[in-house]
């Protein structure tokens, strides 16, 4: 199967129009189904076993937020082991609900919203991040402009993990079968096209920057999503 990028519903709806609510808690639903946050945390866990932990907070950036419900779930997952975080996430809207910066406040993390594209955001002066993490995100990206993202990342932060959705004939039929546990229109076009796009073992190794410097990883993860972590040597 070819890689093939088209236009996902979700992008072009206003915040607030009652599809784009329903499908973003689509989102949250199927998040929690393909397992993505538990993914993550093991990649992360995994990456830092053995290595200190900075005597401070991480920073920590997600890319393509969202509502930022899953990286409320990875606070939660990395708070249990003691880990706290300063938390940037970008995306071109705000859509976190009054409740989701108090809950991160409970876990002594803080949370910050760039309302920004992720390439915008890029061209403005910020710290390194320890963690920099996309999630459902690096497949809207045709493959230049994905180059040149992980380019980006690879300039800004020392580990680098994504989850994105795995283009395969497993993915694609459940894609297609949406409907049966409730999905909206609107999701059950964008996972399709979502998985049309998504990538296969090797792909996002292959567009990270030349550098003899890092560890890469890139598998497959659960049923339907694939895997990418790149960590920084020394």
């Amino acid at each position: 199967m070819e890689r093939r990028l088209e236009p996902e519903l979700l992008d072009e709806l206003p915040a607030a129009d009652p599809k784009a609510a329903g499908s973003r808690a689509d989102l949250r639903r199927l998040n929690f189904i393909m397992g993505h946050a538990g993914i993550l945390s093991r990649a992360f866990r995994h990456q830092f076993a053995g290595k200190p932990v900075p005597g401070r907070p991480l920073r920590v950036v997600e890319l393509g937020a969202g509502d930022g419900s899953l990286a409320l779930e990875l606070a939660r997952r990395w708070s249990a082991f003691g880990v706290a975080g300063e938390l940037m996430l970008i995306d071109r809207q705000n859509l976190l609900s009054p409740e989701t910066p108090r809950a991160f406040a409970a876990l002594n993390w803080s949370v910050q919203v760039a309302e920004s594209d992720v390439f915008d955001w890029f061209e403005t002066p910020a710290p390194p991040a320890d963690v920099m993490f996309a999630n459902l995100f690096l497949h809207h990206l045709a493959e230049d402009r994905l180059r040149a993202l992980l380019r980006l990342a690879a300039s800004r932060t020392s580990l680098f993990l994504a989850c994105e959705p795995r283009r395969a004939t497993l993915a694609l039929t459940a894609s297609r079968l949406l409907g049966l546990i409730g999905c909206n229109a609107v999701t059950r076009h964008d996972a399709v096209v979502s998985v049309r796009a998504g990538f296969v073992t090797g792909e996002l190794s292959r567009l990270w920057p030349e550098n003899t410097g890092w560890k890469l990883g890139d598998q497959p993860a659960g049923l339907f999503s694939q895997c990418f972590t790149a960590l920084r040597h020394g």
